[in-house]
């Protein structure tokens, strides 16, 4: 048998799947955005009049044809169709919709599909071959399944939020929605196992997961120490932060000029280049590095602060130690090893308007895949979707 040449099939692995999406704000879309990098039809289910209410969720006062910058960079590339499903007609168009489908995804409250007749019980009886994913804040058992599942509350019940920071700062939340965005991420994994396995026995699945277990899972590292340590809470270093865990000179100093990030390197070596001899009683104390903490991160910071940050990069870069100037997204985008990765395009939709975003975070045969179109406007693709599948 000849070898097959995976250079000649579609640049997009995922190419004839047809995904219909009826989550909105940011961990569902988030998730389908994946599958439309990676080639899937997705089909966005909108409310008529309103849309996703991510369209006006606004992370500054700039917006795109009255939508927010947030929802164009989480629905490029998808399609739009507009529908009341409170309206018995509507709700036949999707569920005939869903026929066709090979993938449905939801982030209602845990009930609501169900009462809206859109569970999986519902759906699985009805199309067998459907892969249903669900993501919710807390899952659907238990106390929590009340509470909203909204990001800042998901982090601030996972216990993340005492692992960055100093010391003193309390409770540090991250400045991303990274329980959204893991839970996405998360279920597209889930949902990918369930197609393949539906390859093989014919049957599709329901893939759950929620923002609490994304976060959860987020620190998997961390709470294996922590369950396994007596449950001993780590300690934040009390200057240079990044992890609470770790032990010196881990973390960010302040330059003359800028900031510098430090992460492993051997004290007898750093007080070498840092020409610091205040540092080799720690190199000489086994453990120091995390009983004596912050005095040795006392020692770096006020050392490192005396000098700009290039004559620091010149000294430790070369000597092979571990270490990164700390840049803002203004000096990120000018730097020849982000324009070598070309993570950024331009999208645009056909009534002209356009927006600059991301790219996929990774490549297939070494091609980076585009993202097609612009977000769609509400219901753009109402019509033509209904004509095409005679709904």
């Amino acid at each position: 048998m000849a070898p097959v040449d995976i250079t000649s099939g579609p640049e997009r692995p995922l190419e004839g799947l047809l995904v219909v999406d009826l989550s909105q704000f940011l961990s569902g879309p988030y998730c389908s955005l994946r599958f439309a990098d990676l080639g899937a039809r997705v089909i966005k289910v909108e409310r008529k009049g309103a849309g996703d209410l991510s369209r006006q969720l606004y992370l500054s006062d700039t917006e795109i044809d009255g939508d927010s910058t947030i929802f164009h960079a989480i629905n490029r590339g998808k399609e739009s169709i507009a529908l009341d499903l409170k309206d018995p007609d509507d709700m036949a168009v999707l569920i005939s919709l869903l026929g066709r489908a090979d993938v449905m995804l939801q982030n209602f409250r845990p009930g609501v599909a169900e009462r809206m007749g859109l569970g999986w019980e519902e759906m699985h009886a009805l199309y067998p071959r459907l892969v249903y994913g669900s993501i919710s804040g807390y899952g659907t058992d238990g106390p929590w399944v009340k509470f909203p599942g909204q990001d800042l509350l998901a982090q601030a019940r996972s216990g993340v939020m005492w692992l960055s920071g100093d010391e003193g700062h309390g409770p540090v939340p991250m400045g991303l929605a990274v329980g959204d965005m893991l839970a996405g991420v998360i279920l597209s994994q889930g949902v990918l196992a369930a197609l393949v396995r539906r390859g093989i026995d014919g049957k599709g699945r329901h893939v759950e997961t929620s923002l609490l277990e994304a976060l959860v899972d987020y620190q998997f590292e961390v709470l294996t120490t922590w369950l396994n340590d007596g449950r001993r809470m780590p300690k934040r270093a009390a200057r240079a932060g990044a992890h609470a865990y770790l032990a010196a000179p881990y973390g960010v100093y302040g330059t003359r000029d800028s900031y510098l990030a430090l992460a492993m390197t051997p004290l007898a070596r750093l007080a070498e280049l840092l020409d610091l001899p205040a540092l080799d009683r720690y190199a000489n104390e086994p453990g120091s590095e995390f009983r004596d903490r912050d005095a040795i991160k006392t020692l770096i910071s006020d050392r490192i602060a005396e000098k700009p940050l290039a004559e620091w990069l010149a000294i430790l870069q070369p000597a092979d130690v571990w270490c990164a100037e700390v840049l803002d997204w203004e000096r990120l985008v000018e730097t020849d090893g982000f324009r070598a990765l070309d993570l950024l395009q331009t999208v645009a939709r056909d009534d002209g308007v356009s927006i600059q975003t991301t790219r996929a975070p990774l490549t297939l045969n070494g091609v980076r895949p585009k993202g097609g179109r612009a977000a769609p406007k509400i219901g753009e693709h109402s019509e033509a979707i209904r004509e095409e599948f005679g709904l």
